[in-house]
């Protein structure tokens, strides 16, 4: 597994409530929430190869 590295992401509380919520019906945490959604964006932005990615598995 690739190594991750730690950062600072400031969101407002309604955007960070909805985010929550949000992971918790996929049955993620709020982190593997907003890596899994940054993941599909850089995709389909063709920034990234649509390859399987573990860290974004359900």
């Amino acid at each position: 597994m690739a190594k991750k590295k730690p950062f600072v992401l400031r969101l407002d509380p309604e955007m960070l409530k909805a985010v929550e919520k949000w992971a918790a019906d996929e049955f993620r945490s709020t982190n593997g929430q907003l890596e899994y959604v940054i993941n599909e964006a850089l995709k389909k932005a063709g920034r990234k190869k649509a390859g399987k990615d573990s860290s974004t598995e359900k």
